[in-house]
């Protein structure tokens, strides 16, 4: 787990910006173990009962793409480091083609503005890359990018809950498909209807790989009263929102989709401001998933 550091921005970052931008560091990276989470921050969630009211949720859900819009406006491309550690921490990216020169096809679902795709594409010169986004301003960040190029990436806009993501992806082509700190956005009651989605575009045998925010989470621990949606369900100070899974749920949301877990676990660090004298706990949840092959199924 990498250190805490001052966080990459032109002004100085809020403390849950901090807390925020550090939510991707590297989960392989050594030196740091894990703690257990005291009994007060187990139960500090649970004794927050108030919930946002019923029209400012409505209103949230409504204006959810303008404020995602609005936080690359502001921050641009400085805000998340480039995910130089997903080919480490999911061999699959490698280790899931037939044979070596198999060009691999793979979708990033929620792909930001391009700090998945672009180490990948720079690491791996036998991978085509779709990749959309919820957020227009993300996209057109992501074609910008020098190392954009049609010829090996296709980036597109797309709400994953409504937007049939076959407009742009053929139906059962993708091996890989990354969902990276993105259903946590996503509302709750939605999530099905973008897993579904996904599912339609990946092969048979091909598998999603997943990391997102875990229940007991800092992020989540620190959320004052009055930001509470739901159960395990949050919205920050810019109207973006946030949910935290257990592994529970989330298995159980991928097997009502027909995607059958492979790995589905907890990773635990502790991210410190040496500077600060800061050391809180991180809780992330990385998991795999596969759509059974025709054989499996039949």
């Amino acid at each position: 787990m990498a250190l805490l550091r001052d966080a990459d921005f032109n002004s100085t970052p809020t403390k849950e910006e901090e807390v925020r931008s550090k939510d991707e560091t590297d989960p392989s990276e050594p030196g740091l173990n894990s703690r257990a989470l005291t009994r007060e921050e187990l139960d500090r969630p649970g004794a927050d009962r108030a919930l946002v009211s019923e029209f400012k949720q409505l209103k949230l859900e409504r204006e959810a793409q303008k404020n995602w819009d609005l936080f690359y406006k502001r921050n641009s491309t400085n805000f998340f480091k480039d995910r130089h550690w997903t080919t480490r921490e999911f061999e699959e990216l490698r280790a899931c083609r037939q044979f070596e020169s198999q060009r691999l096809v793979l979708l990033e679902a929620g792909c930001g503005v391009g700090n998945c795709i672009f180490p990948l594409l720079e690491d791996d010169l036998n991978i085509f890359v779709y990749a959309c986004d919820f957020s227009p301003r993300a996209v057109e960040f992501v074609k910008q990018n020098p190392l954009y190029c049609p010829e090996r990436c296709c980036a597109f806009q797309c709400d994953l809950t409504k937007d049939d993501l076959r407009e742009h992806v053929p139906e059962s082509s993708v091996d890989v498909i990354t969902l990276i700190f993105v259903l946590s956005a996503v509302h709750p009651d939605k999530m099905k209807l973008a897993l579904q989605n996904i599912n339609r575009v990946l092969k048979p045998g091909g598998i999603v790989l997943f990391r997102d925010y875990g229940l007991h989470d800092h992020a989540m621990l620190r959320f004052k009263a009055g930001s509470k949606l739901g159960e395990n369900f949050y919205v920050r100070q810019d109207g973006t929102r946030s949910y935290f899974f257990s592994k529970e749920f989330l298995a159980e949301l991928f097997e009502e989709t027909g995607l059958q877990s492979v790995a589905n676990d907890y990773v635990l660090r502790e991210t410190v401001n040496k500077k600060e004298g800061l050391c809180v706990p991180r809780v992330f949840l990385q998991s795999k998933f596969t759509k059974p092959s025709q054989s499996q199924s039949s």
